[in-house]
């Protein structure tokens, strides 16, 4: 099985502080920024929702894609949140599945 790339955005609430990361254990990640086990920008700002996520086989299209989005204007990363999951739910669960 190849490995498997995310991006992904945690937000603070709908419409709120967004962040954008990668990893290859999205799983993993989420839990160390909703426990606050990563210090930084996450923690500082209360920002635990995961909202968004895209899946790469190739890490290095996994990084360009997180460059492209955190580049983008804050009105797009929210278009695109809403295009992926209009209500905003927190999509940790659902990758627990």
């Amino acid at each position: 099985m190849r490995p498997q790339y995310f991006i992904y955005i945690l937000a603070s609430k709908k419409n709120g502080t967004l962040y954008i990361g990668i990893t290859n254990n999205l799983i993993k990640r989420v839990y160390e920024h909703k426990n606050n086990l990563i210090k930084g920008f996450t923690q500082k700002y209360n920002i635990h929702q995961l909202v968004y996520y895209e899946v790469f086989n190739d890490v290095y299209e996994a990084i360009t894609r997180e460059k492209r989005l955190k580049k983008w204007k804050r009105q797009w990363k929210i278009e695109l949140i809403r295009k992926f999951n209009p209500e905003w739910k927190d999509l940790y669960e659902k990758i627990l599945q």
